[in-house]
């Protein structure tokens, strides 16, 4: 009996979306800037559109490309305005009926969403809704946005969807589609990404600048922390109706979710993983032959660490790239092997050199183990292990998949005792300032107003976790762990 195991050393991307108003070719625009975003989530992806008269879904589990490049699965997507969504579930269960955007008729017509992100209060405000006899047809907290909605008893589509987002807490960038309207919300504090573009005078709304480039559309701007944008046939409105605040968008787009060619504040996202590669070589020098990243993440800061570190850079690990974020294992003997399933060693680069090996992160250090092991197996004289960001100690609450706090290594174990079980001669992280600094921040981070949301470093959580502490429900989120 085969069964399917999933990589459990990596940290987990959260979600994409995307949408489009008044194209005609909608429905594959939309399939397009999926497959950019497909990198966001490769565990389902959905389309919904709307044809000036009626909505039509398709939701798939599996890859954009196994599901959306087929000529009839694009037909039965008429009209001329869609939104999109790639999903890796850290609320909810992998299963159809979890899979976006969501869609239902309310009272003022239909409604489609689209989420990327997560909710800190889901689980409390679900338990209330249905108390009070809302009816669930999913465990993505997704739809407790959609519930929210439905039950508000404002005048109009737009009061609605903002009495809804007034009551939750946590990170979101949305995509609404109802019948006369495209909508893009984000959070008070831009956590998570949200970016405006143009193709042939129709807007587009989508998580990364990647996803415009593919389709061709002018990039306009990024979509304000607390902004809401309102698309009609009369064009683009902007409304903030949350009290300002300084926006803290997530360190983790910039160090590893987005992809390397997306574009935020001005620069690209590779540029800034240079940069993390240049403080590292400031903060954590050593004597070697050779800087090899581990791929791919960790190739923009490999060069900058060999750029400054003047150590000549070199693809000493190749990647197999056609095996994907899980595999088939046919029996318990082979299970071993699932290191060398997606990466193997270079050898004639790596024999008898001192080797620094460049990592975007530690999680478990499960994975960090054998990738040493196989540096050293291939003849290498000393293996530094270098990570381009700070220890991971803390759980993420905000959309990104990562370990209880007793799972990560950084939070249970001394530079030291890391060092010692990955099996490397030293080892070195990036220190906090030095992140902030390679973010353009000369002075490193301000304690007292961080620019970034950087908790799974600091444990400076920058909302509420109610789901988690509030005296009305101590537990965990259940649906994390299904």
């Amino acid at each position: 009996m085969t069964r399917l195991v999933k990589d459990e050393d990596r940290l987990r991307e959260e979600c994409g979306v995307f949408g489009v108003f008044g194209h005609p070719d909608a429905a594959a625009i939309t399939a397009l800037g999926l497959h950019a975003l497909q990198h966001r989530g490769q565990e389902a992806a959905g389309i919904v559109s709307f044809d000036g008269k009626h909505f039509f879904a398709e939701r798939r589990l599996g890859l954009v490309s196994d599901n959306f490049t087929k000529p009839n699965v694009l037909k039965e997507l008429t009209g001329s305005s869609a939104i999109g969504h790639v999903r890796y579930s850290t609320m909810g269960e992998t299963i159809l009926r979890n899979v976006q955007p969501l869609f239902a008729d309310l009272a003022g017509g239909g409604f489609a969403i689209a989420h990327n992100g997560n909710l800190t209060n889901a689980l409390t405000l679900r338990d209330e809704l249905v108390n009070t006899g809302s009816i669930f047809q999913s465990t993505s907290d997704t739809e407790t946005i959609m519930q929210l909605v439905a039950l508000s008893r404002r005048d109009s589509t737009m009061s609605r969807v903002i009495d809804a987002l007034f009551q939750i807490e946590g990170a979101y960038a949305l995509t609404i589609l109802t019948n006369k309207k495209l909508i893009g919300a984000r959070d008070p504090l831009g956590i998570r990404p949200l970016v405006l573009g143009e193709l042939d005078g129709h807007y587009i709304l989508t998580s990364e600048t990647c996803a415009l480039d593919i389709i061709g559309a002018d990039f306009i701007r990024e979509i304000e922390n607390g902004e809401i944008v309102v698309i009609t046939e009369e064009g683009l409105e902007s409304i903030k109706p949350f009290p300002y605040q300084n926006a803290r968008p997530c360190i983790f787009e910039y160090i590893y979710f987005a992809r390397p060619d997306s574009i935020v504040g001005g620069k690209s996202i590779y540029q800034y993983r240079k940069s993390l590669g240049y403080n590292l070589a400031e903060e954590n020098p050593v004597d070697a032959d050779i800087v090899i990243p581990v791929p791919d993440s960790g190739v923009p800061a490999a060069v900058g660490y060999a750029e400054a570190s003047g150590i000549p850079f070199e693809l000493g690990i190749i990647r197999n790239h056609y095996v994907g974020r899980t595999f088939i294992e046919p029996q318990q003997s082979i299970r071993s092997f699932s290191v060398k399933l997606k990466h193997n060693i270079n050898r004639i680069l790596v024999k008898n050199k001192r080797v620094v090996l460049i990592d975007d992160s530690i999680v478990r250090g499960t994975t960090s183990i054998k990738i040493v092991q196989m540096v050293r197996e291939a003849g290498a004289s000393e293996v530094h292990m270098r990570i381009g960001a700070p220890p991971i100690k803390y759980p993420d609450y905000y959309g990104i998949d990562t370990p209880n706090r007793d799972q990560l290594l950084a939070s249970t174990h001394s530079l030291e005792e890391m060092r010692d079980y990955i099996g490397a001669d030293t080892l070195g992280f990036l220190s906090v300032d030095g992140l902030y600094k390679a973010m353009g921040h000369v002075n490193g981070r301000d304690s007292s107003s961080p620019a970034f949301t950087d908790h799974c470093f600091t444990g400076d959580y920058p909302t509420l976790l109610r789901d988690w502490y509030s005296n009305e429900n101590k537990r965990q989120l259940s649906l994390l762990s299904e």
